[in-house]
């Protein structure tokens, strides 16, 4: 196993040094519903000092892309190694093994391995907050132990504010100024779990999956949180008041038809607060579980990969909130990982990566062969050298269920490259978005409306090389988007 582990350190470069431990541990951080809100990917409203810590000391990818912004299916795309497409994974519904029975997971292959593989919260789906405690719609095969700790927020959910009476907590926006300590609330049992598990297994290579519930609706956080954000330093995103006339009606998520869901400023600058609330605590349990690797001397040993299931939405174009859709801000999401060693560690990639590349990635650091063929591609060599040639591209898709706007299901499907965003639905029918990343970051101005002839050729030529990723195939199996 040594001289394997060198020869692939080789080929990656230089990306380990030839004294790196054979079989590293892994620290897998997962985190609900986290956009880049985070200081280090350039939100200065955000206080994240312990993520930010983590990405001076290894690499963050600053373009990459889930493969469906939804909780079950990104997750189960993470954890297989493979596309929606190839799982049949489109909803909160449908479990990967019930279409790719025999697959291996990315901790199942550590576990095979030899690794201690354990999961403390959520990794796979869990609907939230009503799964807190239990093991969700985890995988039984990916791990040796499960610990599902459920915190004070379970216990309070009737002081919680809900904003939208009508619609349950977990997708409304609803939020708790909580009383207590950090290690009461969930997320915060969560932490001190895995570092109790990190102590017992200090001694044999762990594959540690920590997840973390929050940000995820409802919004809760200890006080001491929100009072880092005054309500009157929230501002609303800016948009242009047109914004929305050239953006097709299936862009826009069936459980966020109508703009800010119709609250006034003040109740939205509130849901903003609480939300940057959850982010810096959650950084908090991020910077213990760092400390505590620290204080064990297993940092340099150990990859920490730290990612989010998808972005998120906080009333960007004229009032969209939350995820499900296919603009920059839902399909973009935080991706930090650190290998021991690691050439390219402390510095920032431009290139654009996509989450199936995650699986492989860790793979590889830890010298190891997959089982099946990965749909992804490893990241080491940006490991090595952030800023290496990378031709590349992300495939993001959603399935749009039937209502009241759409008369049958409708799959989106965008590619994103590192200028370019050319969206389709329904393969054009429902109609089309391209958006030139190099003038418009924000999404603003839909070229495919009244396309000129550079638009239409790169439309010609992003097409089929989505196609080629992503079949956009409608599932025959009942959809049930209606939960978060």
């Amino acid at each position: 196993m040594k001289l394997l582990f060198i020869f692939f350190s080789f080929v990656l470069g230089g990306l380990y040094s030839a004294t790196a431990a054979d079989r590293p541990n892994v620290l897998f951080i997962a985190v609900d519903d986290l956009a880049p809100s985070l200081r280090c990917y350039g939100d200065l409203v955000a206080q994240t000092p312990h993520i930010d810590r983590l990405a001076a000391t290894g690499v963050r990818f600053d373009r990459a892309y889930n493969q469906l912004p939804l909780c079950n299916p990104t997750r189960a795309s993470v954890m297989t190694g493979l596309r929606p497409d190839e799982i049949q994974v489109y909803d909160l519904d449908a479990h990967f093994r019930d279409t790719v029975p025999d697959v291996i997971t990315l901790s199942q292959q550590f576990k095979n391995a030899g690794w201690f593989t354990a999961r403390v919260g959520k990794i796979y789906h869990y609907n939230v907050p009503a799964s807190i405690g239990t093991d969700g719609f985890d995988d039984a095969p990916s791990w040796q132990m499960t610990v599902n700790p459920a915190g004070r927020d379970k216990d309070e959910e009737h002081l919680i504010y809900n904003a939208e009476p009508h619609r349950k907590i977990s997708g409304a926006l609803s939020w708790l100024a909580a009383d207590g300590a950090d290690e009461e609330q969930t997320d915060g049992m969560i932490a001190t779990e895995a570092i109790r598990l990190m102590n017992e297994k200090q001694d044999e290579p762990f594959f540690l999956g920590v997840g973390f519930f929050r940000p995820h609706t409802p919004f809760v956080a200890p006080k001491k949180y929100f009072d880092l954000y005054p309500l009157e330093d929230i501002r609303l995103p800016y948009a242009p008041t047109d914004d929305r006339d050239d953006i097709p009606t299936a862009a826009f998520a069936h459980n966020n038809p109508i703009p800010n869901y119709s609250l006034d400023e003040l109740t939205l600058r509130k849901s903003l607060q609480a939300y940057y609330a959850c982010v810096s605590f959650i950084d908090a349990q991020v910077g213990r579980l760092l400390g505590s690797l620290e204080e064990l001397g297993l940092a340099d040993d150990t990859i920490v990969v730290f990612w989010s299931d998808h972005g998120y939405h906080l009333g960007e174009h004229n009032g969209i909130w939350q995820k499900r859709t296919l603009f920059e801000q839902s399909s973009r999401s935080p991706l930090i990982i650190r290998a021991p060693q690691a050439a390219g560690n402390g510095t920032a990639s431009p290139r654009v990566v996509e989450f199936v590349d995650i699986y492989p990635t860790v793979m590889e650091l830890a010298a190891l062969a997959p089982t099946h063929a990965l749909s992804g591609q490893s990241l080491g060599p940006l490991l090595a050298d952030p800023i290496a040639a990378w031709d590349s591209n992300a495939v993001t898709q959603v399935l749009r269920p039937s209502d009241d706007r759409l008369s049958t299901p409708v799959m989106g499907r965008s590619i994103r490259t590192e200028r370019w965003r050319y969206t389709d639905w329904e393969e054009g029918v429902r109609g089309e978005e391209l958006y030139d990343h190099y003038g418009d970051p924000m999404e603003f101005n839909n070229l495919a409306v009244e396309p000129d002839a550079e638009a239409r050729a790169v439309i010609a030529r992003l097409r089929p090389l989505m196609e080629a990723k992503a079949s956009g195939k409608i599932p025959t199996t009942p959809i049930n988007q209606t939960r978060l």
